[in-house]
């Protein structure tokens, strides 16, 4: 008897997303963007001579990310003190940001708290003890698509930063693989997948609606899924799984449903083949709010 499908765990998912990262350049897009863009961003986030910078970090990051963030505004202001925020509901990825912290000899004059707390929750917390704090720079890494109210998520957070503040939202772009998928065969998706297939149109629509003003920063990425279409292979299970939301899909999901969801990952919309493997578009869209 074929088990039924069922959606990913918490625990779950950190073993699918890590599968992800190892075979996608997501991070790799994220450090190019950082290299090239962050020092200018921190620099107008970030008064000058301002002794303290207030950052708070939110989402399904990787810890690595947001500690290259923080060696960046370093660099940009030397000896500034950094109070900074993490907000994440994932008990797996707090324990993994914290232990990158312990490991870090670099992070002088650097605070961590921490708020194992989805945004929602973060968010009531803070209306509900009146400690409205003003940040210099807010990101949101991927996190959008498992909020319920995407626009007054946004306002909430948009209302949290300070004078000169920046709000950082990384989203999936428009040119993605992604949003083919999502746009032209939802059907092939399960229904456990609960979350929100939104992109960065999406998102800039609802800034738009706030009045506020943005920029975007289109950056390539590619996610190698060639392992998906070899049968029995536990890595392609670990990215089907991420991919769909779905514990053991390729071993759960009814062999159309199966057939149909891999056919259209090889679409030229999804998909690119080079040397003969399948990439996957991750391609990521930096959308960078003002106060």
């Amino acid at each position: 008897m074929i088990p039924s499908m069922r959606s990913l765990t918490a625990e779950e998912y950190v073993e699918a997303f890590k599968s992800f990262l190892e075979h996608s350049t997501e991070h790799q897009c994220m450090d190019e963007f950082n290299k090239e863009q962050m020092p200018t961003i921190y620099h107008q986030a970030v008064p000058p001579h301002e002794p303290q910078s207030r950052t708070l970090l939110l989402g399904d990051f990787g810890a690595g990310v947001d500690l290259k963030m923080i060696r960046i505004l370093q660099a940009v202001h030397p000896g500034v003190f950094i109070d900074n925020e993490i907000v994440e509901p994932n008990p797996q990825h707090v324990a993994a940001y914290k232990e990158l912290v312990n490991q870090a000899a670099d992070l002088q004059n650097v605070s961590f708290i921490w708020h194992q707390l989805t945004s929602l929750e973060y968010e009531q917390q803070v209306k509900e003890r009146g400690t409205h704090k003003k940040f210099d720079f807010i990101h949101m890494i991927q996190m959008l698509y498992r909020v319920e109210d995407i626009p007054s998520t946004i306002k909430f957070f948009h209302s949290c930063l300070d004078h000169h503040g920046k709000l950082l939202i990384i989203i999936l772009s428009d040119s993605s693989g992604w949003a083919s998928l999502w746009k032209k065969h939802r059907d092939c998706l399960p229904a456990t997948d609960s979350g929100h297939y939104i992109t960065c149109s999406g998102i800039t629509e609802v800034l738009q609606s706030l009045g506020v003003q943005h920029r975007v920063y289109e950056l390539p990425s590619g996610w190698d899924i060639t392992e998906c279409f070899s049968e029995g292979d536990a890595v392609g299970g670990r990215m089907m799984d991420f991919l769909t939301g779905t514990k053991n899909f390729l071993g759960t999901a009814p062999p159309a449903l199966r057939r149909r969801l891999q056919a259209a990952l090889r679409q030229p919309e999804c998909s690119s083949t080079r040397d003969g493997r399948v990439i996957f578009s991750n391609n990521l869209s930096m959308i960078v709010v003002e106060s």
